[in-house]
């Protein structure tokens, strides 16, 4: 393993152990109830996910750009082979990608592309949105922002009713 990959793994094992370690049963069936226990909760609350990921990233201070990205995924993903996605987890990837907007990319539009996919809750997406998305598309070049314009054309057509709203919610936020 290289030593961003290395940083990236004791990070997620960071978040997820602390997580796991501030969580409470009756939010975990709370959120379950919520969201149709299409995810699993560890019960923590959204204060302790926000304070896990400020904690996570004084204590790994060399995230850049790729380690950053590679963090959220892997807490987007499911913890172990075979399991559903942890909706804590997911929130941290968001909470994460918002203390980080700067670092983003246009091309890592096809990563929120995923995650926008595989959502599953509104209260992933439109943070989602509204907290990464606009910013990060706000931030862009001319240049970047024209290639960016060409994603959200490919959102606005595709099937996927999520992509749909994204499309036209940062269309009528953003004049691309």
């Amino acid at each position: 393993m290289t030593g961003s990959a290395d940083m990236v793994s004791a990070a997620v094992e960071f978040v997820d152990r602390t997580l796991q370690n501030e969580g409470a049963w009756y939010r975990a069936d709370d959120v379950g109830n919520r969201l149709g226990w299409a995810m699993d909760s560890y019960g923590s609350s959204i204060g302790a996910v926000r304070g896990t990921v400020r904690d996570a990233l004084r204590k790994f201070k060399d995230l850049d750009h790729d380690a950053t990205v590679m963090l959220a995924s892997a807490l987007w993903g499911q913890p172990r082979p075979g399991s559903r996605p942890v909706f804590e987890r997911r929130l941290a990837a968001v909470v994460l990608l918002q203390s980080r907007v700067r670092l983003l990319r246009h091309s890592d539009l096809t990563r929120l592309e995923g995650f926008l996919r595989s959502a599953q809750a509104a209260e992933l997406a439109k943070p989602l949105l509204a907290d990464v998305l606009v910013p990060l598309l706000s931030g862009l070049g001319e240049r970047e922002r024209q290639r960016a314009g060409v994603v959200l054309a490919r959102w606005r057509d595709d099937p996927d009713p999520q992509l749909q709203a994204a499309a036209a919610a940062l269309e009528n936020d953003l004049p691309l």
